[in-house]
């Protein structure tokens, strides 16, 4: 998975991460590729190797895709955008009409499905809760509107492009009431 990382101080990196094995890790910095030993020593504290260098890292998630890092002592404040929070940030805003088909970005497992059809929903629900490379990712409907369609079961694993759910949003009415 590709992520874009900044520091609050303005400087961004492309970011890869692919999973060799449970512990052991490919990281891509900006087009240069290490292998990565990871290790969870702590409920926030990782021990790091690579190129037979041990680190201690300690992360704390701050807020939505924000993480406060501290490597060697040194602090760094991270906001983490994968490429579909990247796309989803730097479109503007469309004016949904008709009925939103929700597909997955990624492929997965469906973990948990939060409502059933006819559920009435805000922008920004949660719909569908989809397991990608051992994280959880959270679906949300992109508008307000009625959940018209569900087209994956709880535990189905799915291909990415695949349809999640639809919602229907309310029709407006014209010229008042």
């Amino acid at each position: 998975m590709k992520y874009e990382v900044s520091e609050k101080r303005g400087e961004t990196r492309t970011v890869g991460l692919i999973e060799k094995s449970e512990n052991e890790y490919e990281v891509t910095i900006d087009g240069h590729t290490v292998q990565v030993d990871a290790a969870k020593s702590g409920k926030t504290i990782y021990s790091i190797i690579e190129d037979g260098k041990q680190f201690e890292v300690i992360i704390d998630e701050a807020g939505p895709h924000g993480f406060d890092v501290v490597v060697a002592g040194q602090l760094f404040h991270l906001q983490a955008l994968d490429e579909r929070s990247k796309l989803l940030t730097a479109s503007a805003k469309p004016i949904a009409t008709g009925p939103q088909r929700v597909e997955s970005e990624m492929p997965g497992k469906v973990v948990k499905i939060s409502v059933s059809v006819g559920t009435p929903v805000v922008e920004g629900s949660g719909v569908v809760i989809l397991e990608a490379m051992k994280m959880e990712n959270e679906i949300k409907s992109p508008v307000e509107g009625i959940v018209t369609e569900i087209s994956v079961a709880e535990g189905q694993t799915v291909e990415s492009g695949a349809l999640l759910f639809v919602v229907t949003p309310p029709e407006k009415k014209e010229g008042g009431v």
